[in-house]
C-alpha cells in the first residue's frame, strides 16, 4: 500500500506533529508513505518524495510545516483536480492525507468524488471547523496570544491606557474569545457577537470608575481594523487608546503540548483509518474521542458558538 500526505492553506502549529505520526505509523504497519511538498500546487506538478522515519526525526517540536504549503488558483478547478487525480494515480498512490481548513477539506472532498481515496485532518488555527471541538494549532494561538496580552497589559498599565489587541479570525472568533477570557480581556469584539461600541466604552468608563487603571478588548479581525477601533473608542472614552495587531506570530512557533497530542493522534487514526479501507472522511476530535466523519457530512456541520464561554467572559471581566 502506498499513501501520500500533503499540507494546504495556512500553516498551523502541530502540522509537523501529524506528518510526523502519519510517516512513523504508515512505515510500522509496512505502508509506503510520500510526501507531496507545497499542497495542492506541489500535487498538481507532481512534487512528491519517498519519506522515511529519518525523514520526520526532529520535526515533533517544530512550528510550520516541512512539506510547506501554497494555495492553488488552479487546483479550484475542475481541469485543476481532473490533474491532480491523474498525478496520484501516476505515482501509484493509492490513499491521500490532506491536512488543512475548510478550503482543503473541501478539496480533498473534490478529488474523492472524481474516486481518489482520502482521509482529511483539520489544521488551521481559526479553530472554525464545526466538525471538530478543536483544530491543530488553534491552542498554540492562543498561547501565543496570551503571551502577548501579558505584555501589552504591563504597559497599558504603566501608561493608563486602553489597547486593542487584534488577531486572527475572520469568521469565527474563537481566538479572541479564548485568549481573552484567559487573558482577563475587558471586552471582546467578535463576528459572532453584534458590536455595541457605545456599550462596550461605557463598561471601559465603568472599570476605570471603580479604579481600574487601564483595559484591554480583544478583537477579532473579521470585525474590522484596530486602528479604527482605537479611534472610536478613544473618541467616546477620552482614554488614551492604542493599538496592536499579533498577524503572522500566532501561525508560527513552537507546538503546545496539546497541539503535539492533537496532531499526534489523528495522523495515527488517520493511517488506522485507510489500513482499515475506512476512508472518506475527516479525523475529529469530540469530546474528547478521536473518530471518522464522512467528509461531505463534516463539511455541512455549522460551526457553533459558545456563548457560554462569552457571557462568563463578560461576567468575570467587570
Amino acid at each position: 500500500m502506498r499513501i501520500g500526505v500533503l499540507t494546504s492553506g495556512g500553516d498551523a502549529p502541530g502540522m509537523n506533529a501529524c506528518i510526523r505520526a502519519i510517516v512513523r505509523t504508515a512505515i510500522y504497519n509496512k505502508i509506503e508513505v510520500y510526501g507531496i511538498n507545497r499542497g495542492y500546487s506541489g500535487l498538481l506538478e507532481g512534487d512528491i518524495t519517498p519519506l522515511s522515519v529519518y525523514s520526520v526525526a526532529d520535526i515533533l517540536q517544530r512550528g510550520g510545516t516541512v512539506l510547506r504549503t501554497s494555495r492553488s488558483e488552479f487546483f479550484a478547478t475542475d481541469a485543476g483536480v481532473r490533474q491532480s487525480a491523474n498525478v496520484l494515480e501516476e505515482y501509484g498512490i493509492e490513499h491521500l492525507i490532506v491536512i488543512g481548513g475548510d478550503g482543503s477539506m473541501n478539496g480533498a472532498l473534490a478529488l474523492q468524488k472524481l474516486g481518489a481515496s482520502v482521509v482529511g485532518i483539520p489544521g488551521t488555527i481559526d479553530n472554525d471547523l464545526g466538525f471538530t471541538d478543536y483544530t491543530i494549532g488553534f491552542d498554540t494561538a492562543v498561547t501565543t496570544a496570551l503571551d502577548a496580552i501579558s505584555k501589552i497589559r504591563d504597559t497599558t498599565y504603566s501608561h493608563n491606557r486602553i489597547n486593542v489587541v487584534q488577531v486572527m479570525g475572520r469568521k469565527c472568533g474563537d481566538i479572541a474569545l479564548f485568549a481573552g477570557l484567559s487573558g482577563g480581556a475587558e471586552a471582546l469584539i467578535l463576528p459572532e457577537v453584534e458590536t455595541d461600541l457605545d456599550a462596550i466604552c461605557l463598561r471601559l468608563l465603568q472599570g476605570k470608575d471603580r479604579g481600574k487603571l487601564h483595559s484591554i478588548v480583544m478583537l477579532a479581525e473579521g470585525c474590522g481594523n484596530y486602528r479604527d477601533y482605537c479611534v472610536k473608542i478613544e473618541e467616546k472614552t477620552q482614554v488614551t487608546t492604542k493599538g496592536t495587531n499579533l498577524g503572522y506570530i500566532q501561525r508560527g512557533g513552537s507546538p503546545s503540548n496539546m497541539d503535539r497530542n492533537l496532531a499526534s493522534f489523528m495522523g495515527y487514526n488517520a493511517v488506522l483509518s485507510i489500513a482499515k479501507k475506512e476512508t472518506g472522511t475527516v479525523m475529529a476530535q469530540r469530546c474528547g474521542s478521536y473518530l471518522g466523519i464522512p467528509i461531505e457530512e463534516a463539511l455541512q456541520m455549522p460551526k457553533i458558538f459558545r456563548q457560554d464561554i462569552y457571557d462568563m467572559a463578560s461576567v468575570l471581566s467587570i
